[in-house]
């Protein structure tokens, strides 16, 4: 069973192959590109096939990244997914970029994962040192993540780091794309799958007051 990654949940796009079976990453291309990725998407699909010597014909599984992260990304990259799995037949499945961090940041202690949320609040999750997750994804307001961190007695990691614990250097949000493959490679479909991780709600709501009427 081939895999199919695909990250566009942050500043990031980027798309992979991977064979479970031997471990081991096929083809993969991406960049950091801050905005466009429905643009670029399926450029660095292209590239990644191109790389590993594949077609879609090969895939068995698709793997993406849900967030939480950018909106706008978010949607690209699910959407892309589902659009794949559904023309190709194969099962999609949901990796948060939570669960990926912690499985990038492996330790000898509990992790806590805490991402910069902006506007004063931090997306953050538990996980043992193996990478099992011991919280659900939660958002919260950086005082209240501060006090969720003081009684954390393990590793900080992610791009909220410094904001919660003094003196600890800003870290990333940056996921591999091959751990996004290497998960998505063990999620049961039907447990995981590929819906965004909205944490906050969205910006954009309806206008009041302003419908209308019908005739």
């Amino acid at each position: 069973m081939i895999v199919l990654a695909i990250d566009t949940a942050g500043t990031g796009c980027h798309a992979a192959l991977y064979d479970p079976d031997e471990d081991r990453i096929l083809g993969a291309a991406g960049a950091d590109i801050g905005r466009g990725h429905a643009e670029r998407l399926m450029e660095f699909v292209d590239a990644a096939f191109d790389a590993a010597g594949l077609t879609f014909k090969d895939i068995g599984r698709i793997a993406v990244a849900i967030g939480p992260g950018s909106f706008t990304g978010i949607r690209v990259g699910v959407a892309a997914a589902r659009g794949l799995a559904l023309a190709l037949g194969v099962p999609a499945v949901g990796v948060s970029t939570l669960s990926a961090l912690a499985a990038d940041h492996r330790a000898t202690s509990p992790l806590l994962i805490a991402m910069d949320a902006k506007r004063g609040e931090v997306y953050w999750q538990r996980f043992a040192a193996d990478g099992t997750a011991l919280s659900a994804p939660t958002i919260a307001a950086l005082e209240e993540a501060r006090t969720l961190a003081a009684g954390h007695d393990g590793v900080i990691a992610g791009s909220a780091s410094s904001l919660l614990r003094d003196g600890a250097q800003p870290g990333s949000d940056s996921v591999a794309i091959a751990t996004v493959a290497r998960l998505g490679a063990g999620l049961d479909p039907v447990d995981h799958p590929p819906k965004p991780l909205y944490l906050r709600g969205p910006d954009a709501k309806p206008q009041a007051g302003f419908a209308i009427k019908r005739a």
